[in-house]
């Protein structure tokens, strides 16, 4: 019979694989301004180099990413794998959760600790280990529809479903954009690749759109979500390569629940990706999961 753990750990799950996906891409992408800087110019102004690297940043399209991220007394959590922004988000990455109330949850359900999410236009799918599946009919992978998560989530839902089909990695870019608090801190190796570091202090009221990329639309959006998680100012350092293209970015700032701490790498930049659903017959849907919970407990 399936119980409330089904239920709580499903959405455990769901926020795990969907939080990393924001993590590790970011926000809203590229309805800003899509000036170009030449090379020469973006070396001396910290600004035109953003948008430089903004940019270049979007048109790879794919990467691999590999960070960890801490939600206060949420989660916290390591991710590595691939993805692909070229249309909407699609990629694998593994997900290690390795602290908070999300990952006691899961860890109490049986679970290993590490599960593997798929990324596809239309939601996402999560291995949910072999304990849980004892409980689905040996269906090991949640299939979770961004439609569904946007019906049962309301106004939450309709944000998430927004963030995860069109973020890119360039959020921290936009951030420091967005502030207009943007400073060149030096030259410095990451993971034996020469970067230009890049940092600023987000202040969420005092977001205008003075000096940035971002549409009003998309700067009313952005003051909404950090605003809706309890953040007020937010940390952003970026570290960008030679080619204008984004090698590692940290995001700190307080949270509701605590601090949040992100750190995340990207390379190979242009790297294939290629993702296949899980197989039918080891799949269940989310939404039908519910549906059987509550007829359950009828």
């Amino acid at each position: 019979m399936l119980t409330n753990n089904v239920r709580r750990v499903g959405l455990s799950v769901a926020v795990v694989a969907a939080l990393t996906s924001v993590a590790a891409c970011g926000g809203s992408d590229d309805g800003g301004n899509k000036e170009s800087a030449g090379s020469s110019v973006a070396k001396v102004d910290p600004i035109a180099a953003l948008v430089a690297v903004q940019k270049k940043t979007g048109q790879a399209q794919s990467a691999r990413i590999e960070g960890d991220t801490a939600m206060g007394s949420t989660m916290s959590m390591k991710q590595a794998g691939v993805m692909d922004w070229s249309d909407g988000i699609t990629g694998s990455m593994k997900i290690t959760y390795t602290g908070g109330t999300m990952a006691d949850a899961m860890k109490q359900a049986g679970g290993s600790g590490t599960m593997e999410a798929r990324y596809f236009k239309d939601g996402y799918a999560a291995d949910m280990g072999e304990a849980m599946s004892q409980q689905t009919g040996g269906k090991r992978w949640i299939s979770y529809s961004y439609d569904d998560l946007e019906k049962m989530a309301g106004a939450s839902g309709a944000a998430l479903k927004d963030q995860m089909q069109n973020s890119t990695p360039e959020q921290g870019v936009k951030s420091l954009l967005a502030s207009g608090d943007v400073k060149k801190v030096g030259q410095e190796d990451v993971r034996g690749v020469s970067t230009t570091h890049y940092a600023g202090t987000v202040d969420v009221a005092a977001l205008t759109a003075k000096n940035s990329s971002l549409s009003a639309d998309e700067l009313d959006a952005f003051k909404k979500q950090l605003a809706d998680a309890g953040i007020t100012t937010e940390t952003v350092d970026i570290w960008v390569d030679d080619n204008d293209l984004l090698v590692k970015k940290t995001e700190r700032g307080q949270m509701k629940t605590g601090e949040l701490n992100s750190t995340v790498y990207y390379s190979d930049y242009g790297t294939k990706v290629s993702v296949e659903r899980p197989p039918a017959d080891q799949t269940v849907d989310f939404a039908e999961l519910m549906k059987q919970q509550q007829g359950a407990a009828s």
